[in-house]
């Protein structure tokens, strides 16, 4: 079964539960920054963890301290969906236990 579009009221809703994230260009996105690239490389490594277990994949930004997220459904012609609330959260999850904010 094909994960639907959120509606922008879903959206907003959804986004007062992960501070930090938003939606630009039909992607839900949020940057951290970390203490130094080790720490940045080790949450890259962690979150492609996680998209494996999904089965669903965003766009990660590698920099010197910082990891930038981005993620859309392809299946639901690029809207976000439930599918990617899943996967931001639990990038929520575990992104403090690399010190990252």
């Amino acid at each position: 079964m094909p994960t639907q579009p959120l509606s922008q009221k879903e959206i907003e809703d959804r986004l007062r539960e992960l501070p930090g994230w938003s939606v630009e260009s039909d992607h839900l996105i949020r940057t951290y920054r970390l203490g130094d690239h080790f720490a940045a490389t080790a949450l890259v490594v962690h979150v492609a963890q996680i998209q494996q277990e999904l089965d669903h994949h965003s766009d990660l930004t590698l920099g010197y301290n910082t990891v930038a997220v981005s993620v859309n459904t392809h299946s639901a012609g690029g809207a976000v969906t439930e599918l990617d609330f899943r996967l931001a959260e639990r990038v929520e999850g575990i992104a403090p236990g690399h010190g990252a904010n």
